[in-house]
């Protein structure tokens, strides 16, 4: 049997069949579940998968929506440039394709956010057109199966890999041969301790047959990980309300509501300075919180934080993007998930002085 037989086949018997996104042509759902499922685990995804249909029903309630609410429904899954751009495909799709989504991945492709591989993944679902997938996991099964060298995401490597995905094609269960291969990566050849007895096509898998199952995909070549510094500043008032403004729209956490952020470690001194001439509001700093290390996909984020409870202020500066926001409402507000722990910590002290916090 050919590769891609053994898959279908097996898919059919072991496979998912009972995600949320599942046992529907709807390709509102199936494109929601395709973006949120990138560089996330399933097990993360269908709480707010769940979540985020109840609020947004269909592509035109999504268009119609605040990108604010948007923001604040996306809030804790991380990679938020894919909520800018799933709100604005859906203004594109209604604007542009009277909400109907188009029927080709070529076309699909064509949307903001939407790639070759999750639009030939919305196409083989909800139109059953043949069209070949290739996402990390996907990589991860074709580089063992068909001991392909070199980092995936590298060009001259994710080039043969597009080969052989369009060559393994079936003929037809290309719904089944879609999902089996999603299935097998994040059920079966798992990145460690990936379980080859199981396995429909381990017979034929190269990196079995020649124990190199521990080298294969190649990993990314090293390289130095930079660390960035910054101070963020928790300013609160009387009322125990905390001082947020809006990020960029592009960039880490584009979009989002944070506190704000100072580069480099200030001394108190200076953080006090910083931000009486950035908003006009003077304060004492109460205390140094824990610092908080985060991790990006290419950098490591180390964050000071200082809560400065102010003593005097005047009007804040026109036009900078800032409001109070009430401890009530740190819950619903569209923050970053560090963010959202950092600003929780300070629950319970009416002059926000909070508590330390573990680092992340």
């Amino acid at each position: 049997m050919r590769f891609s037989h053994r898959v279908v086949a097996w898919q059919r018997r072991h496979g998912r069949h009972d995600l949320p996104w599942q046992g529907t042509r709807d390709p509102y759902r199936i494109w929601l579940s395709e973006v949120m499922l990138q560089q996330t685990q399933v097990a993360t995804v269908i709480p707010y998968f769940q979540r985020f249909v109840s609020r947004f029903h269909d592509v035109q309630s999504l268009a119609a929506a605040a990108l604010d609410d948007v923001m604040a429904a996306w809030a804790g899954l991380g990679y938020y440039s894919r909520a800018r751009n799933l709100h604005r495909c859906a203004q594109q799709l209604v604007a542009q394709h009277g909400g109907v989504f188009p029927r080709s991945a070529d076309a699909l492709a064509q949307l903001p956010g939407i790639g070759r591989s999750t639009a030939a993944a919305i196409a083989a679902f909800a139109y059953s057109e043949r069209a070949a997938i290739l996402d990390g996991n996907v990589k991860r099964v074709f580089a063992r199966h068909f001991g392909i060298e070199g980092y995936p995401n590298a060009t001259t490597t994710e080039r043969d890999m597009w080969r052989v995905a369009e060559v393994e094609l079936p003929d037809t269960g290309i719904e089944s041969y879609t999902q089996g291969l999603m299935d097998l990566g994040a059920t079966i050849c798992l990145r460690r301790r990936p379980r080859c007895g199981d396995c429909p096509v381990q017979a034929t898998c190269v990196a079995a047959r020649d124990g190199r199952v521990d080298v294969l995909p190649a990993p990314r070549p090293a390289r130095a990980r930079p660390l960035r510094v910054a101070t963020l500043a928790l300013i609160t008032d009387d009322e125990g309300a905390v001082l947020v403004e809006r990020r960029a729209p592009d960039g880490i956490w584009g979009g989002l509501l944070s506190v704000p952020e100072f580069d480099a470690d200030l001394p108190d001194a200076e953080l006090l300075a910083a931000v009486e001439r950035r908003f006009g509001l003077r304060g004492a700093v109460l205390r140094r919180l824990e610092p908080l290390r985060h991790e990006f996909s290419h950098y490591s984020f180390l964050m000071q934080p200082g809560v400065v409870h102010i003593t005097a202020a005047v009007a804040l500066n026109e036009g900078c993007g800032v409001a109070w926001l009430a401890p009530r409402d740190v819950g619903d507000a569209a923050l970053p998930a560090p963010v959202r722990r950092l600003l929780v910590s300070l629950g319970g002290d009416e002059r926000g002085a909070g508590r330390e916090i573990e680092a992340t």
